[in-house]
Order: structure tokens, then C-alpha cells, then sequence
């Protein structure tokens, strides 16, 4: 039998890990058809059944296992390779892409991102927005800046201020506060409140909420800060929000003191083999400089003036 090719290894791992034609088609940018056929034309090369056809999805047979196996070692030896050549780059230039959620892009980022780009034209930005962990180490991102007090230990970076959160209400639904003043939190109990959905469950103010708030007093749930924010200057009720979003609002004003129950620390994150490429450096470095000058809005001290 001729050796296999590198693209029979990827089409066997795309069925494997989408247990489907269909989706091992988007994977690779084909056609269904295309992938039954040369799937077909595989099994027939190697002499064995690769798949077996159940009605939940394709299952691999053993040797399948084998070949599916052997393409997973081969697709991390090439995102390795792949990393260190991204390392080895000797002048600041080409693409950094960086991985965040929503907030942080619109609330802290956008600053950051125009003063690297005038410091650094020659490189150019991939900002890849999810509220899910990429995967740095297949190159799904070059950076991440996360929110976290856990960062993996298979990453590189730092910590760079604190992420501080306080009860916010719309202002004028408080207007007897003056600046200063605050009310103790379970003063707000029995009023609505708004919250962040349960797929953020994981986060300390969504599980405060959970763990204080009556549930037939949280008035809506959302899956973004961007929204939570959004619904209290509303007035559909008072709810945690980040300081560094919240105290540049005037129709907003801070209920409580600051809860260091909420808080989590902001890392800049990058993969061990990456940290020495020029281009990821300096925007480290930008970064890093930028979120310290605003540090005491992150952690609720003073607003931050640009």
C-alpha cells in the first residue's frame, strides 16, 4: 500500500471529531459528497473499515482510533511547529490575534488597541470575540485577556489590576444619596434586580445574586455585562457591575462599597513559545502600560481621565 497522504489523517480526525460527514465538510471548506467519497476511497486503499455508521453519528472502529490518533499527534507537532516560528519573527510586524470578551473590548480595550496601532502600524490586530477559553495552543489566539483568578497553567502572562465590582442603581431612581454614601446590601434585597444569566454561574456576582436575591426579585437575566449595565440604567433594577464601566456613567451611581467578594484579577496571557515573538511583546507591553494607568478605575478607587 502507498504511504497515506497528511490529508487523508485530516479528514479521518474532522469525521472523528465532528462524528459526522456533514460536519467534517465544514471543517475542511468541502463538500458532503466529497468527504463520503474520499472517505470511501481511504477504507478502500487501507483494506479496513475506519468508521462505523451508528444512528447518533460515525464511531471509529479501532483501526480508526489508530489513524484518528495519530492525526491528533501530528495536528499539535504542527500547531507547535507552527508557534515557534511565530516566535522567532525578528521585527514587530505581521498579525497578533487577541482573544477577549465583549466588555473588556468595548469598556477598556478600545484605548489600548489605538495606541498600539499608532506605535505599531506594521501590525495588525485579529480581535476574537467569545466568553469561552480559546485554545492558545492550537493558535486559536496568539493573547488572551481574561478575567480570572484561575489562569492555565500551560500559559504564560501576568496579572495587571483587579477587576472590582459594586451594586449600581439607576440615579435617579436614588436621589436622596450623596456622593460617598451607601446602603448596606441587604437593604436592597427586597427590591428587583438584574443579573447575569446562568451560564455565567461560574462568576462571583452572578452566584451573589443567586445566593442573596429571592429569585422572584431578579427582574431579567442577561448574557453580557454589556446588557447587565444597560438594564440598570434602565431601571429594571439594581444589579453588580464592574467598576470601570460603571463609575464613568452619571446616570448610574454606586449603591454599596466595593464587594471584594465580585473581584477578579485581568491577566495578559500568551502561550510560553510565543512570549519572545517581537510583535506579541509589544503588544503585551502596550497593554500591560495602558491597563495600569487605569487601574484605579478597575479597582473602583477614582474615574480615569485619558
Amino acid at each position: 500500500m502507498n504511504p497515506l497522504p497528511w490529508d487523508d489523517f485530516r479528514l479521518v480526525k474532522a469525521i472523528a471529531d465532528t462524528r459526522s460527514l456533514t460536519g467534517a465538510a465544514e471543517t475542511l471548506g468541502v463538500n458532503h459528497s466529497t468527504v463520503f467519497r474520499r472517505l470511501a476511497d481511504i477504507e478502500k486503499r487501507v483494506g479496513l473499515s475506519l468508521f462505523e455508521r451508528h444512528r447518533t453519528g460515525y464511531g471509529l472502529t479501532p483501526a480508526g482510533e489508530e489513524m484518528a490518533a495519530l492525526a491528533e499527534r501530528m495536528d499539535r507537532d504542527v500547531a507547535a511547529f507552527s508557534r515557534k516560528l511565530a516566535g522567532q519573527a525578528l521585527t514587530p510586524s505581521g498579525e497578533v490575534r487577541v482573544t477577549t470578551n465583549d466588555t473588556l473590548l468595548v469598556h477598556l480595550l478600545m484605548p489600548v488597541l489605538a495606541n498600539f496601532r499608532q506605535n505599531y502600524p506594521d501590525i495588525r490586530v485579529d480581535m476574537v470575540l467569545s466568553n469561552q477559553a480559546l485554545n492558545l495552543s492550537k493558535r486559536d489566539a496568539d493573547i488572551a485577556v481574561r478575567a480570572t483568578d484561575s489562569p492555565p497553567e500551560t500559559l504564560v502572562g501576568r496579572r495587571v489590576a483587579s477587576i472590582v465590582w459594586a451594586v449600581y442603581g439607576r440615579r435617579t431612581d436614588f436621589p436622596d444619596i450623596a456622593a460617598g454614601e451607601t446602603i448596606e446590601e441587604r437593604d436592597l434585597y427586597d427590591r428587583f434586580w438584574v443579573s447575569l444569566g446562568d451560564q455565567f454561574g461560574h462568576l462571583k456576582a452572578a452566584r451573589y445574586v443567586r445566593d442573596h436575591v429571592p429569585a422572584e426579585k431578579v427582574a431579567i437575566k442577561i448574557n453580557t455585562v454589556l446588557g447587565l449595565a444597560e438594564a440598570v440604567a434602565e431601571g429594571i433594577g439594581v444589579g453588580p457591575l464592574p467598576c470601570f464601566i460603571a463609575d464613568r456613567r452619571p446616570d448610574l451611581v454606586r449603591l454599596t462599597t466595593l464587594n471584594p467578594d465580585f473581584s477578579a484579577g485581568l491577566w495578559l496571557l500568551t502561550h510560553p513559545d510565543l512570549r519572545a515573538s517581537p510583535r506579541i511583546r509589544a503588544f503585551l507591553d502596550t497593554a500591560g502600560a495602558e491597563i495600569v494607568r487605569m487601574r484605579a478605575l478597575m479597582e473602583g478607587d477614582r474615574p480615569w481621565v485619558g
